[in-house]
């Protein structure tokens, strides 16, 4: 029988670093063109189970990877949930959080107007929420693919 790495955890569904947090969310966005069918999802890093996923919807990479971050902030809310961390390979995305604003350049037109309206809703709950959820890179150069890729690569 074959051992994972030492360097691997064992309290995991998924093969994840020792330096990963098992108690924690990973959410990533897939788009087909740019802006094409985008679409995004939440995997719980301690069981490997889907949490949420949306989409698809005619958008950006970029907006998907900001709205995943903060429909999981939202659902935590919702839920109580105030113990994990939030992963995300997007520097953008986590920056927009940041700063709470989507800061897309994508046409509003009859194509993209629901998916305005999303991020509208978006960045009012950031601006009308208080974030304590910490929000990590996910070091995909280390760590292989965030476990909420949808790998189309």
């Amino acid at each position: 029988m074959l051992q994972s790495p030492p360097d691997y955890r064992h309290d995991t569904v998924l093969p994840l670093p020792m330096e990963v947090s098992a108690n924690a969310w990973a959410v990533d966005a897939a788009c087909s063109g740019n802006p094409g069918p985008m679409e995004y999802r939440c995997v719980d890093l301690a069981t490997g189970a889907q949490v949420f996923h949306f989409g698809p919807m005619h958008g950006t990479n970029n907006i998907g990877e900001f709205l995943a971050i903060v429909h999981a902030l939202a659902l935590m809310d919702k839920q109580g949930i105030t113990d994990k961390i939030i992963y995300s390979d997007s520097v953008n995305a986590m920056l927009w959080v940041k700063k709470k604003q989507c800061r897309t350049k994508l046409e509003r037109n009859a194509n993209t107007e629901k998916l305005h309206e999303i991020i509208a809703r978006a960045n009012l709950w950031l601006r009308s929420h208080n974030v304590t959820t910490r929000i990590e890179k996910w070091d995909t150069v280390r760590w292989g693919e965030i476990p909420a890729d949808f790998g189309r690569k």
